[in-house]
């Protein structure tokens, strides 16, 4: 299929599957940050024990990342889209039915596993199906579906919610499952994985793993983790405490904090979909630096500087756009990384490399809490500008990788 010179049905299906698929996915993860405030009032929570629940969520993020990019080598793509998007929607769905803090954490424990899976299948899936030429566009695409799931995670929490209760609002987010009924039904497995299945269909997850850390892989697994921490943390130091902060320490309403997340969230959209043409024009590099450093001069905007901007009321919003628009990074993980690994352990080392990154994140709102103990949130989030500048910088340690063809690494 990514050899072919027009795209068909199946290619638009596979990426408007695999794009539903991150939309969920992250609007699963995203959701609890928007119920935190009902969380701590219905089940008597504390500040330290919901950041907690948080970072054992992302912990299992990087756990699924690896089970789930070893059985995406071994069973196939499409068969493990399913089974991650069928695990996250049920581990959402049993968050409704939580009676006390450590019940919720197993269940938050679960979608974690699920959500970590996802994001590696569906970019491998598309960049095995893809004409070379397009892989960085619609893995940038791809990508946009973070956004779309925040903003949903952002009605559905900071206005749906409010009404309904957390538990109706956990409830009916297994609607998502649904989408495995048409991913079996219409959608062919890849045929770089199916060529290649024979040779690797009998090694164990462990093995898919070790293999990472073999002599002929390990430098790229290891600058390549590094890379995706120092984005992680940029992303999850800016997000994971944003509503509160821009509620409780900026004064704005339940609607004007929304809004501002959700323009934050259009900025990612527009960043996101835009970074796979700067990346096919200018090379993988300097399209990482470009928008890593927009995200950077943001997020140090609307935090430390937040009493200079505001002098112009507007400037908030427009900071908050650029703070988003440079996260468009993320949109080139994918196929960066698609275009590093062979196919044999191509799943293995996309999902580990990005979901050992995010699980390292169970830190971060932890980190977060204590430095506003001291000092205030926008000092914690603040952090996260610093990661985004070492994003930048670190992606020059890697071969400029635009126009690297798939089938040629194996």
């Amino acid at each position: 299929m990514n050899e072919q010179t027009k795209l068909d049905k199946q290619h638009y299906r596979i990426f408007g599957l695999s794009w539903a698929g991150w939309v969920f996915d992250f609007y699963d993860l995203v959701l609890f940050t928007f119920l935190v405030s009902q969380l701590q009032t219905s089940l008597n929570f504390s500040a330290e024990m919901l950041s907690l629940c948080l970072g054992v969520s992302l912990f299992a993020t990087g756990l699924g990342g690896i089970i789930f990019g070893a059985l995406g080598d071994k069973y196939g793509r499409k068969t493990t889209l399913q089974w991650t998007i069928i695990i996250y929607s049920i581990g959402t769905l049993l968050c409704a039915f939580s009676w006390d803090f450590y019940s919720l954490m197993i269940f938050r424990f679960i979608t974690g596993l699920g959500v970590g899976g996802e994001w590696a299948t569906g970019q491998t899936y598309i960049s095995e199906t893809f004409p070379d030429h397009l892989r960085a566009k619609f893995g940038a695409f791809m990508q946009s579906g973070a956004p779309v799931g925040v903003i949903l995670a952002s009605i559905v929490g900071g206005i749906v919610s409010p009404i309904i209760g957390w538990r109706l609002t956990f409830l009916v987010s297994i609607i998502p499952a649904l989408t495995v009924l048409y991913i079996r039904k219409y959608l062919k497995e890849s045929d770089v994985w199916i060529e290649n299945k024979d040779k690797y269909v009998n090694k164990s997850i462990f093995q898919e793993f070790k293999q990472l850390l073999t002599k002929e892989y390990r430098k790229i697994f290891l600058i390549s983790l590094i890379l995706c921490i120092f984005g992680m943390s940029a992303y999850w130091y800016t997000y994971s405490w944003l509503p509160t902060y821009l509620a409780k320490e900026r004064g704005l309403a339940a609607i004007g904090s929304t809004f501002g997340i959700i323009l934050i969230q259009c900025g990612d959209f527009v960043g996101y979909t835009s970074f796979g043409f700067v990346a096919e024009k200018l090379g993988r590099r300097p399209a990482f630096t470009i928008y890593s450093f927009i995200m950077a001069f943001g997020i140090a905007m609307i935090t430390l500087c937040w009493n200079l901007i505001t002098e112009v009321p507007d400037l908030v919003f427009v900071f908050m756009f650029l703070t988003g628009f440079g996260t468009g990074y993320f949109g080139g993980f994918g196929a960066l990384f698609s275009e590093l690994f062979p196919t044999k352990i191509r799943n293995t080392g996309v999902g580990t490399v990005f979901n050992l990154a995010r699980g390292a994140q169970f830190i971060t709102p932890v980190i977060i809490t204590i430095v506003a103990t001291y000092f205030d949130l926008s000092y914690g989030i603040a952090i996260a500008a610093i990661f985004a500048f070492l994003v930048g910088v670190w992606i020059w340690v890697f071969p400029e990788t635009k126009g690297t063809a798939i089938n040629e690494l194996d």
